[in-house]
C-alpha cells in the first residue's frame, strides 16, 4: 500500500473520524535527464546571480515579489509563516450542499480517505447519509503548506476527498465568444437534430477505463526498452512504499454526539431568530473535539530488483 499523506480526522458538528489520506492519482509518465552530448553526464542547475553571474548560496537567497518588471519587495520567512494556514491534519466539514450543484470544472484532484483503526463505524455513517442524501460534505483541508477547499463524497464504498478551485482559478464561460442565440439562429434543422441524435446513439459505448491506454507512453517505453537492450541491459532497482499502520481510535457512543450536535445547532438557531429584525444573522460556529491519531513506527526498507531486459513492451 502506499505511504498516507498524513493521518487525521474528519470532523462534522462533534464528531471526528479518524482516517488516513491517499492520493487517488498515480503519476506513470516518463521522466528524462539532459545529458552533455559529449559523454551523457547529466546537466545540473546552479543558483546564479542574474546580474553578476556569480553563484549564490542558500543562505543569501530570499523570497520576493515581482510588483513590476524587474522590481521587487522583498518578504521575509516569518511573514510567509504568518500567512501560511493554521489547521492541522484534518478535513473539516463546514456543511452539505448537493452533489450535482458543484461543476466538474472545480474539481482538481481526488484523495482517497481510508478509516483508521476502529474507525469504520463512524466512516461508514458519514459514507451512508451522503450516499442518501446524494450530498456532499463541504470543507477545507491543509495539504503540506497550502489552505485547499474541498468536498468529501461517496464513490463506490470509499470517501473521496476531491480538491476544489477557488471561484478565482475558474476561467468564466462568459469571457469568450460562445454561440448563445437560439437554435434557429443558427439554421440546424430538425432533421440535422434527428441525424446528430442517431449518429451519437450509434456511437454511445459503456464506460470501461481499463479499454483506454496512454499510447504515447506505449511508445516511449518501448523505445527505452530497445535502447537497453542495446546496451547489454541495466538493473533497475525499485524501493516498495512505507506501509504505516492506520489511526487508532477509542469506542465512540455516535448517537450522543449526533444528538449533542443537534442540539448546539437547535439551540443556536433558536438564539438567532430571537435576534432584532435589523440585525444581521450570524451562523453559530460548532466547537471541535478532534483526537489525535497515532503514527506509525513500522517502516520496511527492504529493496527489490529486476533487469529492464525482462520488462514488456507497453508495461
Amino acid at each position: 500500500m502506499a505511504r498516507p499523506v498524513w493521518n487525521g480526522v474528519v470532523s462534522f458538528g462533534l464528531l471526528n473520524i479518524p482516517v488516513s489520506l491517499y492520493s487517488g492519482e498515480r503519476r506513470v509518465d516518463l521522466h528524462f535527464r539532459m545529458l552533455d552530448s559529449r559523454d551523457n553526464a547529466p546537466i545540473r542547475y546552479e543558483r546564479v546571480n542574474a546580474e553578476t553571474g556569480e553563484e549564490v548560496p542558500w543562505k543569501e537567497i530570499v523570497k520576493g515579489f515581482e510588483y513590476a518588471k524587474n522590481s521587487y519587495v522583498v518578504i521575509d520567512e516569518e511573514e510567509l509563516k504568518q500567512a501560511a494556514p493554521k489547521g492541522g491534519e484534518a478535513v473539516e466539514i463546514e456543511g452539505f450542499v448537493k452533489r450535482t450543484d458543484i461543476s466538474p470544472i472545480y474539481f482538481e484532484k481526488p484523495y482517497y480517505l481510508v478509516p483508521g483503526k476502529k474507525a469504520e463505524k463512524g466512516y461508514v455513517l458519514l459514507r451512508e447519509i451522503l450516499r442518501r442524501t446524494d450530498k456532499v460534505g463541504l470543507g477545507r483541508v491543509v495539504i503540506r503548506t497550502r489552505e485547499y477547499l474541498s468536498i468529501v463524497m461517496v464513490i463506490d464504498d470509499a470517501l473521496v476527498l476531491n480538491l476544489l478551485r477557488y471561484p478565482q482559478e475558474v476561467v468564466a464561460a462568459d469571457e469568450f465568444r460562445l454561440p448563445d442565440k437560439p437554435i434557429a439562429d443558427y439554421r440546424i434543422s430538425d432533421k440535422e437534430l434527428e441525424m446528430a441524435e442517431a449518429l451519437l446513439e450509434s456511437m454511445t459505448v459503456p464506460w470501461e477505463p481499463e479499454h483506454y491506454e496512454d499510447q504515447h507512453r506505449q511508445r516511449l517505453q518501448a523505445i527505452v526498452d530497445r535502447r537497453l537492450a542495446q546496451k547489454g541491459g541495466a538493473e533497475i532497482v525499485e524501493e516498495p512504499d512505507e506501509v504505516p499502520q492506520n489511526a487508532a481510535t477509542n469506542v465512540v457512543d455516535f448517537r450522543k454526539i449526533l444528538q449533542e450536535s443537534l442540539r448546539k445547532k437547535g439551540a443556536a438557531a433558536s438564539d438567532a431568530a430571537e435576534e432584532p429584525a435589523s440585525k444581521k444573522k450570524k451562523s453559530p460556529s460548532s466547537s471541535k473535539a478532534r483526537k489525535s491519531p497515532t503514527k506509525s513506527a513500522a517502516k520496511s526498507k527492504a529493496k527489490t530488483s529486476r533487469t529492464a531486459r525482462s520488462r514488456k513492451s507497453g508495461t
